[in-house]
């Protein structure tokens, strides 16, 4: 518990760094579950590794995501994440929980495939006898759902000799220019003066949302003006996005998701055929449009980024 207190104590201090460069992330980022509708072309699941095998020994990695029900994505970004951490730690078993039940069971009624929640991945490795215990959230920022996670883990921290919980991708300063770097070198081939690259968030209420302005102050004061970060749930908004975009002499825009997958977010509400998504409101406004549905998990850069973040929990129970 003491470890566990002395993480979190670090990470408030590191919240109250971020205050000082543009907002401190403080609430959630995905509060509302995929379409829970029949989706066509997910892939297959049997070729995901679901990592909730017993036999874990006495020091596991538990990658905790939302999560998401289409298979393919899954595996090419929170499975790549997971793969990744494997390769960078191989003392420790790694595991995988998610966060979202609704997806949990869809996958599991859809495709026959178990995976854990969290509270069944604890349980686990209390039974398979594990003594450390490092929790890594693939989660974009600090928010509810990682203040979710602590509560969750507080209560299994007399199961464990040493518990620690890792950073979410977006906690301090580092991280956000980590970030930057690697949106733009993997979109460096878009970056001809004419086209607008934009990211889709998925946004909060919260004050977390913090994080998308800060995201896209960084990239304007290195001179990146053709980068525009905006959000599906709150502000940047769409319209807020679509009029900075045309303040410019942009002739094409393409479009990304700011997500660490790239599920029903990214295929429906950024780059599927409703009026309303935000491939057809650039093409309506005249822009040539492309969407890319490559997820941040799918990017090295942003796979070492949660490797730091676990070395740093790992380091705090040494």
């Amino acid at each position: 518990m003491k470890k566990l207190l002395s993480l979190l104590l670090s990470a408030t201090l590191l919240a109250a760094l971020l205050a000082g460069c543009g907002g401190a992330p403080a609430g959630t980022e995905e509060t509302t579950a995929e379409d829970t509708q029949s989706q066509p072309g997910t892939g297959e699941a049997a070729q995901d590794n679901p990592r909730n095998q017993d036999g874990i020994g006495e020091k596991e990695l538990l990658v905790v995501s939302f999560g998401t029900s289409y298979n393919d994505n899954r595996r090419q970004t929170i499975g790549a994440i997971e793969d990744a951490l494997e390769v960078a730690f191989p003392d420790y078993s790694v595991r995988r929980a998610f966060t979202s039940q609704i997806i949990l069971d869809k996958v599991k009624d859809r495709d026959g495939v178990a995976m854990d929640n969290v509270q069944q991945a604890l349980d686990r490795a209390v039974d398979n006898g594990v003594k450390t215990l490092i929790l890594q959230p693939t989660h974009l920022m600090n928010g509810l759902e990682y203040e979710e996670l602590v509560d969750t883990a507080a209560q299994y921290a007399d199961a464990f000799e040493h518990l620690a919980i890792g950073q979410p991708l977006l906690t301090d300063r580092a991280d956000f220019e980590g970030v930057a770097a690697a949106i733009t070198q993997a979109t460096a081939q878009y970056d001809d003066g004419k086209t607008a690259i934009c990211f889709m968030g998925h946004g909060t209420t919260a004050a977390s949302n913090a994080v998308y302005t800060t995201l896209q102050d960084l990239l304007a004061g290195k001179g990146q003006d053709n980068y525009y970060i905006g959000t599906v749930e709150a502000e940047p908004s769409l319209d807020t996005v679509l009029a900075a975009v045309q303040k410019g002499s942009y002739e094409r825009v393409v479009l990304l998701p700011l997500m660490i997958v790239a599920g029903d977010h990214a295929s429906n509400d950024m780059a599927g055929d409703e009026d309303d998504s935000w491939k057809s409101v650039f093409t309506a406004a005249g822009y040539e449009v492309e969407c890319q549905l490559t997820g941040l998990g799918e990017l090295e850069a942003i796979q070492q980024l949660f490797i730091a973040h676990a070395q740093q929990a790992m380091d705090s129970v040494q």
